[in-house]
Formats: C-alpha cells, sequence, structure tokens
C-alpha cells in the first residue's frame, strides 16, 4: 500500500494534506523518509505480531478475534499476579502494584489545605445530605480531604462544580503549591452507593484530580473480561498524565496569570480551529472523536499528550513480568503498539499484501484494526457486552503523535515542545 494511501485510510484525512504536510515538514526540519519508516515498522510490528499469535488467518474478523483473545489471556495473567501483591482488597492490591510498576514519582501539586478551605467556604451540601452530616468540619474530621473532593464529582451539581471552581480557582497562586508525591487512593466503601451511577457513566472506575495529583479507585467490581485490563492500563496511565500536568504546573509557575493557566489546563481547553497554516501542529490534549466525530480539528495534524501518556503507561504493563517463557503470555507485545494500526479486508488480505491498493475485499470495505492495548481492552468489553464494537481512536492519535515525534529528536523532545506551546495551542516550525 502506498504510504499516503495508508495514512489517509488510517487516519481519516485526505491524502492531499498529508503529501503538503510531509513537505513542509522535510522543509523546515530537513528530516527526510519519516513516512516511509514508520509504514515500514508499522507493516513489520503487525506481522510480527500476528506470527507470535499464529495467526495465518488475515480476515478483518479473524483478526479482531485473536487481538481481544490476547487480551483476555494476558489479563487472566495480571489477575493471578494480583493474589500475592500486598493489599486487603483487590482494589488495593492494585494500586499497590501499579506503584511497583510505574514508581510513582514526586510533583508540584495544589497544597491540601486549599482543598479545606475551598469546602469551608462553599459547604457541599449534597455530599453533606448523602453523609447526613450537619456540617463540614465534622465531615473533613472523619474523612481525607482529597477522598472528598474526588467525590464530589460524583455528588454535587454541575452548577456547583463550576461556580466552586471559578470562585476558588481564580485565586491560587503558584505559592499554593508545593512539591509531593503522587498518591493513588481507594476511595472507601461509604462512596459505593453513590459512585456505582457515576463508574456506570465513564464506563470505568478509575479517575483523578490533577491539581492535588491524586488518582483515586472506586471500590466497584465489575466482572466483564477486558475491564480489569483496560483500568488498570488507565490507572498507569493517569500516573503519567498527572506527571505531565505538574510539569505544566511548575513551566507557569513564575508568570502572572498563574491562575489563567491553571484554570484552561484542568478545563482541557484545546484551540477552536478549522484549519491551521503550514508547519503548523495543533496540541489536541482531548479525543475530538468521543463528542464529535466529524470534529473539523480532527482533519489536520496535531499531536494529542494524552497518547504520549498511553505511550508510557502501557509500556510499563508491557514489561510486566517480562521475563515468562510462555511469549504468548507475554505482555511485551504491546510494547510501542499503541501507534500500530493495520487494514485488512473481510477476505483476508492485509494491506501488505494488496500492493498500493486501498480497496479491500470485493464484498466489503477495509476495516482499520488497531493493535493498541487500550483500544483492544474496550473492544474486549464491548464484545462480551454483546455490542461487538471495535475501537481505534487511541491509535489514531497516536499515529498523529508517532509521525510528529519523527520530526523532532524523540519522546523527550516532544514533551518539551508541549510544555513549552501549551498554552498557545499550537507548534510552529
Amino acid at each position: 500500500m502506498e504510504k499516503l494511501d495508508y495514512f489517509s485510510k488510517v487516519l481519516g484525512v485526505d491524502a492531499a494534506m498529508l503529501e503538503k504536510m510531509e513537505a513542509m515538514m522535510i522543509r523546515r526540519t530537513g528530516r527526510l523518509g519519516v513516512l516511509e519508516r514508520i509504514v515500514d515498522e508499522n507493516t513489520k510490528i503487525v506481522e510480527a505480531t500476528l506470527k507470535l499469535l499464529d495467526s495465518k488467518d488475515r480476515s478483518a474478523s479473524h483478526v479482531k478475534s485473536i487481538l481481544r483473545q490476547a487480551i483476555l489471556d494476558h489479563e487472566k495473567k495480571v489477575l493471578e499476579v494480583l493474589k500475592n501483591a500486598p493489599g486487603k482488597s483487590d482494589f488495593e492490591k492494585a494500586a499497590a502494584l501499579a506503584k511497583k510498576l510505574i514508581k510513582v514519582p514526586c510533583g508540584f501539586f495544589l497544597k491540601k489545605e486549599r482543598a479545606r478551605e475551598i469546602l469551608e467556604k462553599r459547604p457541599p451540601q449534597n455530599l453533606l445530605k448523602y453523609l447526613k452530616a450537619s456540617n463540614i468540619k465534622e465531615v473533613l474530621e472523619k474523612f481525607d480531604v482529597t477522598e472528598l473532593f474526588a467525590t464530589l464529582r460524583f455528588i454535587e451539581t454541575t452548577e456547583w462544580m463550576h461556580e466552586t471552581f471559578e470562585v476558588a480557582y481564580s485565586n491560587f497562586t503558584s505559592a499554593d503549591f508545593e512539591k509531593r508525591e503522587i498518591e493513588i487512593k481507594v476511595l472507601s466503601d461509604v462512596w459505593i452507593k453513590i459512585a456505582e451511577k457515576f463508574v456506570a457513566k465513564k464506563h470505568h472506575n478509575v479517575s483523578h484530580l490533577k491539581e492535588f495529583g491524586v488518582i483515586f479507585i472506586n471500590p466497584i467490581k465489575e466482572n466483564i473480561p477486558g475491564k480489569f485490563l483496560r483500568d488498570f492500563a488507565l490507572l498507569l496511565h493517569y500516573c503519567y498524565e498527572i506527571k505531565f500536568y505538574s510539569k505544566l504546573f511548575q513551566h507557569y509557575e513564575k508568570m502572572p496569570d498563574f491562575a489563567t493557566h491553571l484554570k484552561a489546563l484542568l478545563r482541557g481547553d484545546v484551540k477552536e480551529v478549522q484549519r491551521s497554516e503550514p508547519g503548523e501542529w495543533l496540541i489536541v490534549q482531548r479525543y475530538l472523536a468521543k463528542d464529535d466525530p466529524k470534529d473539523p480539528r480532527l482533519l489536520l495534524p496535531r499531536v494529542n499528550p494524552e497518547s504520549l501518556h498511553w505511550l508510557r503507561g502501557e509500556r510499563d504493563l508491557s514489561f510486566f513480568n517480562a521475563n515468562e517463557k510462555n511469549e504468548k503470555l507475554n505482555l511485551k507485545i504491546w510494547n510501542n503498539m499503541d501507534w500500530v494500526g493495520g487494514i485488512f479486508s473481510a477476505e483476508g488480505a492485509s494491506s501488505a499484501d494488496r500492493q498500493g491498493s486501498v480497496s479491500g475485499g470485493k464484498n466489503g470495505e477495509d476495516s482499520v484494526i488497531s493493535f493498541d492495548l487500550e483500544d483492544n481492552a474496550m473492544s474486549l468489553v464491548s464484545f462480551m457486552e454483546g455490542k461487538n464494537e471495535t475501537f481505534n481512536y487511541h491509535q489514531r492519535e497516536a499515529m498523529w503523535t508517532r509521525i510528529f515525534s519523527g520530526y523532532v529528536d524523540g519522546e523527550d523532545e516532544m514533551e518539551r515542545l508541549l510544555i513549552e506551546n501549551f498554552d498557545k495551542g499550537i507548534i510552529k516550525f
């Protein structure tokens, strides 16, 4: 398959745009053959993975099924190891295992006293009602303040959250921040009743508070195959996301408009544009396709820091118990797979077999199949729930990020450029 045809199909963009982008990036960076190398590497990884999984069948349906099976097998392996992890519950064991895998670092976070002050100045009435408490002082004596803050998003109204955010966060300065370790916290059982609705809405039991450096786990078991590995990978991803935002907080530390930057970061603001100038890459810290598959920004060159966090989290997970003799049960096959996508037909011809043709089998269109761990974990969950959806939006964003990385000096330089240009929303070459 021709390189531009491949990228056009996988990324869902016009080949002519890609051709112009490539020509411009060569002129601006002097780096030749970036797309060719990525296509070649992608093809090799796809073929090596299918060989490792003993798949001679290249039909789209079969490839999807063996990737789901790999997720299922690897989840069982992790759950088996989890039994020996320290902790009273499976949730505490998962938190302990995550800390071991990722070596949770320190960061620059909002002081916990500020959280206490927010609750004292604006007592959350729904929280008080849920706990049958007469005042916030009583509640603060019983619960850790960051645990309370974590629960606000599924107890308090959207109006209260937005108003409180605007009032409280507009006055913060860098002096309200301090260096401390990232925390992984399992919420107490008292929240289960109300948290169940939140988990059902979010479809996962892990979330975080970037500004406080806290990742929290709702202790709600979901016994559908795929959900544990999906959420455990998300937990590792959040560790890197929080560390990244900590670097951003420090980047804006000495700026007079610190609070403005802080609020923009926590809102997840993305530059509203319909087009970009030659040599410009949008910084998009959200998965736009989840909200609107027709968002015009999906047609533009972009780099997504989310992909960087997934890359690092999945890398740590992939080397989990990497000495396992059975290669099929070794999670390292997921390393460097976040951006990999194959194009397969219903009949079984892969993109590597068709020598430049994007057209698929005679009786149907090609399928773009993600080889990313999280996409496939989500696909397994959907399959087990009878929906049989497949996902590739993590892989698509990671592919853009992989292309961007090819024009700079790799992962660390990419992160530096992201941090330096985050407030602009665009990286210019």
